[in-house]
């Protein structure tokens, strides 16, 4: 029996259109909550964007946010990452020798720009996912836990600068992306996969128990550790490679299409 659903969110459970069928997602809630299953929300995105995606449902579901980095179990923060000082100053230096890197320093409490490296309008534009976001003058004086960064390239160049990361961090941070110019630079060990595991351990369940759904490269570490786990119809072809079901597109619903077969009505 499935104890725990774990759902990446964009290109995912959300359609192209940032929509979902709230009516319907409701509705299996419902029935996975009387199964004793729990759903996680387990994404890269900050967690205050995905707590507004799903306002209304309060404490009834638990989150795995920032690719692992930030974790809430019901309400209760239970874990944060916190990547060291000489890092964040390793990291700064690097990408700032790099113009064309638009770095963004995501940390608990906010996401932050460095003033005078973007405009005010893709400022804007990124405070649609990262509903908290502050300019800042320097990054190493920020008062926060560092979770990660995310650095955004020219889309044509992504694998470039995956490479790139990869190479110049040393395994002081892991690059993880989606592609479309968009970076991951996370804690090493400390993934989607990692998240939920905390939580598997603190319920007491194993991964046998547990189901993902994901799309894109920073969701094969949980695919690879959920007894269940599907790939989305849009997935790229590496995450359906390890996956063990292949279920409709986001823009078909196909998380819910695969949950209503998995708790029936």
């Amino acid at each position: 029996m499935i104890k725990l659903v774990a759902v990446d969110v964009d290109g995912t459970f959300m359609r192209d259109n940032y929509t979902y069928d709230a009516e319907r997602f409701k509705k299996i809630l419902a029935r996975m909550t009387a199964a004793g299953c729990n759903f996680v929300v387990a994404s890269g995105n900050q967690y205050y964007q995905l707590y507004n995606i799903f306002s209304g449902y309060g404490e009834n579901i638990s989150y795995v946010a920032e690719n692992g980095a930030y974790v809430k179990d019901h309400g209760e923060l239970i874990f944060v990452g916190d990547i060291p000082k000489d890092t964040v100053k390793f990291v700064t230096e690097l990408c700032e020798q790099n113009p064309e890197i638009l770095n963004m320093m995501c940390g608990a409490k906010s996401a932050y720009y460095k003033r005078g490296t973007v405009n005010q309008e893709f400022f804007d534009h990124m405070k649609l996912y990262y509903p908290r976001l502050e300019w800042v003058d320097d990054f190493n004086a920020v008062d926060d836990q560092i979770l990660k960064f995310a650095p955004i390239v020219p889309e044509e160049k992504t694998y470039f600068y995956y490479e790139f990361f990869k190479e110049r961090l040393l395994g002081k941070l892991t690059p993880t992306t989606s592609g479309h110019g968009s970076i991951d630079l996370i804690l090493t060990g400390c993934h989607k996969a990692s998240g939920l595991k905390r939580l598997v351990e603190r319920w007491k369940i194993s991964p046998a128990e547990c189901a993902a759904f994901g799309d894109s490269g920073n969701d094969i570490e949980m695919l690879k550790y959920c007894g269940e786990s599907y790939a989305m119809g849009n997935a790229a072809q590496n995450v359906k490679d390890v996956a063990k079901y292949v279920c409709p597109s986001n823009n078909e619903d196909g998380v819910l299409v695969a949950l209503d077969k998995i708790f029936p009505q």
